[in-house]
């Protein structure tokens, strides 16, 4: 018979797991205690489509992050950040098509090539489709060389998913226009010579001291949680 073994998580991997599925409990508490607004279906969609948006473009933070802070841990919770993005974006799509348009064909081929916030949005949606299904490392061997070209699409789906949300909005696109940057800048991260020189920032004294504080206030925080759970257990 077959073991069944379990990846061991740091504890910051741990926090990260947590951390992206707080949202989605918070979202069944509120949708059993009938606090979504007067329009619940439309808050899901919105609240869904948010948590797939951040946690996509959070994992597009992470080779940033240790660029340009040297922080390696932040590298291991690349791939679950993007396939929590993927989750979160299947559930807001189910929403749209189930509960908005009650699985009509007719109407959703209507709402998707008519609207145009509709039409980018599954276009984003088809590509972290495929990118969640050949993240495993058997499609990278399948793959090769090809694999990263592949998933390099992943900022194509993140522009589309802020052009989503820009058209989506319509009147106050403040906060789109700000995820858009960040979005913008984790891409002009890549471009070698801009990577090459945030790659320096990390040699600076006061990132070394950032490095130092954050450090120190991770062994608190973890340590916190050791004294809580031994007094909760008393």
């Amino acid at each position: 018979m077959a073991r069944i073994t379990l990846p061991r998580l740091s504890k910051f991997q741990l926090a990260v797991h947590i951390g992206a599925l707080l949202p989605l409990f918070l979202l069944i508490f509120d949708w059993t205690r009938d606090n979504l607004t007067f329009n619940p279906i439309q808050a899901l969609e919105l609240r869904t489509g948010k948590y797939a948006l951040v946690l996509l473009i959070l994992s597009l933070a992470c080779t940033p992050i240790n660029t340009v802070f040297g922080f390696r841990q932040v590298l291991k919770v690349r791939r679950p950040l993007g396939l929590y993005a993927f989750f979160y974006a299947s559930i807001h799509f189910l929403i749209f098509i189930g509960l908005d348009y009650q699985f009509d064909l007719g109407l959703l081929q209507e709402a998707i090539f008519e609207k145009r916030y509709a039409f980018v949005g599954f276009a984003a949606g088809l590509i972290l489709l495929a990118l969640a299904f050949t993240s495993t490392r058997g499609w990278m061997k399948r793959l090769g060389r090809t694999w990263m070209k592949l998933h390099k699409f992943v900022y194509l789906a993140g522009i589309l998913v802020i052009i989503h949300y820009v058209w989506l909005v319509k009147s106050d696109i403040r906060t789109p226009l700000l995820y858009g940057a960040l979005v913008l800048l984790l891409l002009a991260l890549r471009i070698p010579s801009l990577r090459h020189k945030a790659s320096q920032i990390k040699h600076l004294r006061f990132i070394r001291r950032m490095q130092g504080s954050f450090t120190n206030l991770w062994q608190k925080f973890q340590a916190s949680l050791f004294t809580n759970s031994m007094q909760s257990g008393d």
